[in-house]
């Protein structure tokens, strides 16, 4: 009978098959410890950008807040709206925190109401507002009045571009 002469370390046969598992573990640690940190990370830049456009809708608010304000001293104390039965009239000119409009158009003229838009670049030219007057003949039916509020320059507006800004809204009926 012989003695076979295994090559095999004592040590080697003691540990079995076990090599490479602390990297396996340390691996699967390392991966599930990055999709954590990347997890806190988006959820970081979401609050961020929530709380930006958050800031931006403000802005917009109250420039549009502003704006309706300056169109409904123009209308109700100076009369600058007041219906004309002149068709060719041009767009009266109302001024808002000291600036005169960007842009003054008349949208609408009709027997019976007539409508201006007016552009305008508020707090130091940072913000846009557009103000839309529709101003009925006389006494025959309600003044509307739309300002709506950008959160960002006029040339921004103007431009058409793909940036992002908050716009906001406010209308008086009366």
């Amino acid at each position: 009978m012989a003695i076979a002469n295994d090559s095999k370390d004592i040590r080697t046969i003691a540990r079995g098959d076990n090599r490479g598992f602390a990297l396996l573990i340390a691996i699967i640690f390392m991966s599930v410890m990055l999709l954590f940190g990347l997890a806190l990370g988006s959820l970081g830049f979401k609050q961020q950008q929530l709380v930006s456009s958050a800031l931006g809708s403000q802005y917009a608010f109250y420039v549009a807040d502003a704006a309706l304000e300056c169109a409904l001293y123009a209308d109700q104390q100076q009369n600058l709206f007041a219906y004309t039965p002149d068709m060719s009239a041009p767009a009266p000119s109302m001024t808002c925190d000291g600036t005169a409009p960007v842009s003054a158009a008349v949208t609408a003229h009709t027997l019976s109401r007539w409508v201006v838009t007016q552009r305008f670049s508020l707090d130091g030219g940072k913000r846009c507002a557009d103000v839309v007057i529709s101003k009925p003949a006389a006494g025959t039916d309600i003044t509307y009045l739309f300002a709506q509020g950008y959160d960002v320059a006029c040339a921004v507006i103007a431009g058409g571009s793909s940036n992002r800004f908050a716009a906001r809204g406010i209308n008086a009926r009366y």
